[in-house]
């Protein structure tokens, strides 16, 4: 395979590298002549002697810089729809830049603290990094225009958000706001709570549009998931990876910039959980799969919780382990119903490999430990009598529905425990809000 770089993207990608490099090396000479406050303000500013006007040029040319790196991006999505490398290389490559911009904005307007300095470099060498490899993988693989198949507008959108899995992320970022409000005692700021529940959106659909990637394959074979965009091949592979991990670095830098690094760093910690441990190995390699890989979607409240206070306490923990908890008998009352979908696709699930009898049994006994844990907050004087009557009742149905699963065979009974579970768990924080605020 010959390297070329005489097709379009690849001239694209190499003048960006250039561009780059420069803004870098400009970068670098202003912070080391001693000119990193001499122009506080974003994005312009009244340049006051030499050391203003380099700022003013530094400036100038991330903004010649970003005309080029938007080029790329264009180019990406336009040539390389279907290549699996190069259009979500070059997606990170965009991501990356735009995050060390806004980094760099970020840290104008905080007084250059110390973590945003270490982020902003560690951010400048992994787009270095990544620009480096797309220059030298489009030098083999980029191709000049394809003709790919006209686009339906209104049916990608929908796709777009398909991936993102909504339903999902909506639960989640239910968790993740009460988090905020009873870590808080109070509601938090508007700025607080956009930026967290923006990130935490962004941050869980692009997980779950990385997920749909990883599990195209499988996918195909399922009832429930063949019409998704990538199993039924409205989008390419390589489209699906690259929107979702576009997603993911951002949710982080957002998080990072206008929340607190504890939250931006809990937030990644569920990404890596949820795409690489359960994703890529637990879901095809135990039948303990759900069990362990809920530690993602219990993540989200820590989430919250940090970002409110800025540390994680003990009932942040406990609301941890709910999610946690939750998270067995909700879906494998799913599999129950889906047992044959499961068993096409090669998951091994616990009604495939262990029997519906047994996964039925299971659903009992977590929901008993379930509800024992959510009574823990009130015992230990964590909430009040609002959230511990609420825990109560939805409890007292959730144990009667989990013990009509055990007790009566087939799918209605296991389908009314899925559809319940859900709702349990969004008013069960529904109510720890409203503790915490009475």
């Amino acid at each position: 395979m010959k390297f070329s770089l005489s097709t379009s993207f690849a001239k694209i990608a190499l003048f960006t590298l250039l561009s780059v490099f420069l803004l870098t090396i400009g970068g670098r000479l202003v912070a080391v002549g001693g000119n990193i406050t001499a122009c506080n303000a974003w994005p312009l500013c009244l340049p006051v002697g030499a050391a203003g006007w380099a700022q003013i040029s530094h400036r100038i040319s991330v903004a010649l810089s970003t005309v080029l790196v938007l080029a790329l991006l264009f180019q990406a999505w336009r040539t390389q729809r279907d290549h699996r490398i190069l259009l979500p290389l070059t997606t990170v490559v965009v991501a990356l830049f735009f995050a060390e911009a806004f980094v760099g904005a970020v840290q104008v307007t905080r007084g250059f603290p110390l973590y945003l300095l270490v982020l902003h470099s560690i951010t400048a060498v992994a787009l270095w990094v990544a620009l480096v490899s797309l220059v030298f993988v489009a030098g083999f693989y980029a191709k000049e225009v394809v003709e790919f198949p006209a686009l339906d507008i209104r049916q990608r959108l929908k796709d777009f958000i398909i991936l993102t899995k909504p339903i999902i992320v909506l639960l989640l970022l239910v968790t993740t706001f009460a988090g905020m409000v009873a870590g808080a005692k109070a509601w938090p700021s508007l700025s607080i709570a956009f930026w967290t529940m923006l990130g935490g959106a962004m941050a869980a659909g692009g997980s779950g549009a990385v997920n749909q990637y990883i599990d195209r394959d499988l996918d195909k074979n399922m009832q429930r998931t063949a019409s998704r965009p990538l199993a039924a091949g409205r989008m390419t592979p390589a489209e699906g990876l690259s929107f979702g991990l576009g997603l993911c670095i951002a949710s982080f830098f957002i998080m990072a910039g206008f929340v607190n690094l504890l939250a931006a760093f809990l937030l990644l910690a569920g990404i890596l959980y949820y795409v690489l441990l359960y994703s890529v190995w637990l879901k095809k390699a135990t039948v303990q799969n759900i069990v362990i890989g809920g530690g993602a979607g219990a993540i989200p409240p820590l989430v919250g919780w940090a970002a409110a206070t800025g540390r994680i306490d003990v009932p942040a923990i406990i609301l941890f382990l709910i999610v946690f908890m939750w998270t067995p008998p909700h879906f494998w009352a799913l599999a129950i119903v889906r047992r044959k979908d499961y068993e096409r696709a090669g998951i091994p699930m616990l009604p495939v490999i262990r029997g519906e009898a047994e996964t039925r049994r299971q659903v009992l006994i977590y929901t008993v430990e379930l509800v024992a844990v959510t009574f823990l907050l009130p015992l230990l004087k964590y909430t009040g009598i609002v959230y511990l009557v609420s825990a109560a009742i939805l409890g007292a149905i959730l144990l009667y529905l989990a013990w009509r699963v055990y007790r009566i065979e087939g799918n209605k009974v296991a389908w009314t425990m899925y559809r319940y579970s859900s709702m349990y768990l969004m008013f069960l924080f529904l109510a720890l809000m409203v503790d915490a605020l009475v």
